[in-house]
């Protein structure tokens, strides 16, 4: 096909024949994509596709260590001593008490080491009292004697 066809096959436009007088818009040409609209992003145009989740997110575990032996666990794993605002030292199975904590592993030779060496004493910041110290070793025969590292 010559330029002269091609030239003669393009109808000429409204405005270049002097007929752009009218207030209808020009026709938009056959291959031309449809315009988004404009405006805001609140609602207009196009939805845009959901994220899908990818299930439920992981529940957070608290971390804590062991005055001891210095290993990290979860909280429930270990076992909290609290030094109270009255200055007494007791075991807290709830974990929840009011006053200065410190964690020791369920483990019988670790408590012994923790209440023969002073370590609890200066992770609780005072100074145990005896009657504090013969709870402490009561509950502390209670717990199963473990390996120790």
């Amino acid at each position: 096909m010559t330029a002269e066809a091609m030239h003669e096959a393009i109808p000429p436009s409204p405005a270049a024949a002097g007929e752009g007088t009218s207030t209808e818009p020009a026709p938009s040409p056959a291959h031309a994509a449809p315009r988004a609209p404009t405006g805001g992003s609140r609602g207009v145009g196009t939805p845009q596709p959901r994220k899908k989740r990818k299930g439920l997110k992981p529940r957070h575990i608290p971390q804590r260590t062991c005055i001891v032996t210095r290993q990290t666990g979860d909280k429930r794993g270990l076992i909290r001593i609290v030094r109270t605002p009255e200055g007494r030292v007791e075991v807290d199975p709830t974990g929840k008490k009011n006053g200065r904590g410190a964690y020791l592993t369920a483990d019988r030779a670790i408590w012994e080491r923790a209440l023969k060496g002073n370590i609890l004493g200066r992770a609780l910041k005072v100074e145990i009292n005896p009657e504090d110290v013969a709870t402490l070793q009561a509950y502390a025969a209670t717990l199963p004697a473990g390996n120790e590292d």
